[in-house]
């Protein structure tokens, strides 16, 4: 995978925009006429932008359209918001776990840096390998066509939308994210603070009017909430299961420390005010959708934010797909924003190919680290089983949380002298770590053969680490061959090496 000279020649050199660039990536100096100014990704992510990446990739399409996963497995309405309520707490122990790690390493990169510091570079490039073949990719394409079928809704209400239609709408929904995070930093994160309030937005005009009617004393359907002949204790797990997917967005912050301003304080105090908000929103929201509708109810509708606009707020209710798009569009945005990082910092260690870890000349963004995801991203959606594919992983997404934070505690013992400028009591990673392991054996448990194929695909890593990262003398033709690939695309791309 890496793209590293492989003779002790001096290379030659190719100019990108009036940069010298050499011919295998590295940057020997610039031409006289460009100014010193630095080319690198910069600390443009304040408190307010760093609480917009949290709550706008958390909150996506799943509180508006179908809360019922929850419901439906506790069996009660009490229970239910109760379930809200425990996972956002167990989402803050993950998101602090987090916080410490993102103060005392404070590189970019997310779950493949903790991984990597902790239990060194194989195991990351597993994580990394499953992220890059299928995890991402099948996450962006549903994410983007839950976009593209609600931004189109109000234009084909009452009739069915054709399915060509939305696979339209979200290519060209994924195409504008990702020109956006190409074009610019300071642009993605404005829009993002847009959409993230745009969300909120949506949230209160939920929220408001259901607890006018709870004031009004439209508590009929919270009687009884917590009737023991119909809470299910073997459902609970899988409630749980179910609501802390819908709180999984927490750690993206982490996957730009290095461009978080102070991230000492910004880090800890932006997942706090993050979780607290997504909490509270979470559960007003379900307490609003029960002061219209039944438990019965709320389990029959396809998506019970319209039901809840059609039988309050009239007219109005066309607005409301539009607001799950913009959800929709803000998670993309946000995901995208995130896990270009990623990419970045594992081209820079080595593990992916070198072009990378290169910064646009003048825009400062890591074009090709935003772009990589976007050929496998629109293939899955015009050819892919994505639902499918997303069965397989969504156990993968807690084994790997629970190793990063496994990973913490592991630090603890192995490098007590790390400066931790925020640091948990041990209590809270090994609470947050036996939950994932639980919902880790939960997915072997209810679905051994789709998971059993999701570990399998994961597991396809350990040979392309050897075959691409570990055995990295190759054939002189095939080196030749890449690092031709990677000069051609600094060149089209207009990009060079960050200056760190």
């Amino acid at each position: 995978m890496t793209q590293r000279s492989a003779s002790g020649q001096k290379d030659g050199v190719v100019a990108v925009n009036g940069h010298k660039v050499s011919q295998n990536g590295s940057q020997p100096g610039k031409l006289a006429d460009e100014d010193d100014e630095k080319v690198g990704l910069g600390k443009k992510v304040t408190l307010l932008r760093g609480i917009s990446v949290i709550i706008g990739t958390i909150i996506g399409a799943g509180i508006f359209i179908s809360p019922k996963g929850i419901l439906k497995n506790s069996g009660s309405v009490g229970m239910s918001l109760v379930v809200w309520i425990a996972c956002g707490v167990l989402s803050l122990f993950g998101a602090l776990s987090y916080a410490e790690l993102g103060t005392c390493i404070k590189k970019s990169g997310g779950h493949y840096t903790y991984i990597m510091e902790a239990f060194g570079p194989q195991m990351a490039f597993v994580r990394l390998w499953a992220d890059l073949i299928a995890i991402r990719p099948a996450a962006m394409a549903v994410i983007s066509l839950a976009f593209g079928q609600y931004i189109l809704e109000p234009l084909f209400m009452p009739c069915d939308i054709p399915p060509m239609a939305i696979k339209l709408a979200t290519a060209i929904g994924i195409t504008s994210v990702m020109y956006l995070n190409s074009m610019s930093v300071t642009w993605t994160a404005r829009i993002q603070i847009f959409l993230t309030f745009s969300k909120l937005l949506a949230i209160s005009i939920i929220i408001v009017p259901g607890m006018y009617q709870l004031f009004k004393g439209e508590t009929k359907n919270f009687e009884n909430a917590f009737d023991l002949n119909k809470v299910k204790l073997s459902g609970m797990p899988l409630a749980f299961y179910s609501g802390m997917y819908a709180y999984a967005g927490w750690f993206y912050l982490n996957f730009v420390t290095e461009e978080v301003e102070n991230p000492e304080r910004t880090v800890p105090l932006a997942i706090c005010i993050s979780m607290a908000i997504v909490t509270s929103c979470y559960v007003l929201t379900n307490v609003a959708y029960y002061t219209v509708m039944s438990a019965e109810e709320l389990l029959a509708s396809e998506a019970v934010a319209v039901t809840f606009a059609d039988r309050l707020l009239g007219n109005f209710s066309v607005a409301v797909p539009v607001f799950v798009a913009l959800s929709c569009y803000g998670s993309m945005n946000g995901c995208l924003f995130a896990l270009s990082r990623m990419f970045f910092v594992a081209s820079r260690e080595g593990q992916l190919p070198e072009v990378l870890s290169m910064i646009h000349v003048r825009r400062h963004t890591p074009v090709a680290a935003v772009l990589v995801l976007y050929p496998m991203t629109m293939l899955q959606l015009f050819v892919g089983d994505i639902y499918s594919l997303l069965n397989f992983m969504s156990f993968l997404r807690w084994l790997f949380i629970g190793v990063v934070v496994l990973g913490l505690i592991y630090l603890r013992y192995t490098k007590p002298d790390l400066p931790r400028p925020f640091k948990v009591p041990l209590f809270i990673p090994v609470v947050f770590c036996i939950t994932c392991f639980f919902m880790v054996f939960l997915s072997l448990y209810s679905d051994p053969v789709n998971t059993g194929i999701g570990f399998a695909i994961s597991l396809t890593g350990i040979p392309a680490y050897y075959i691409f990262i570990y055995f990295n003398q190759r054939p002189k033709w095939l080196q030749r061959a890449l690092d031709s690939f990677n000069r051609t695309l600094q060149i089209l791309l207009e990009v060079i090496p960050a200056e760190l």
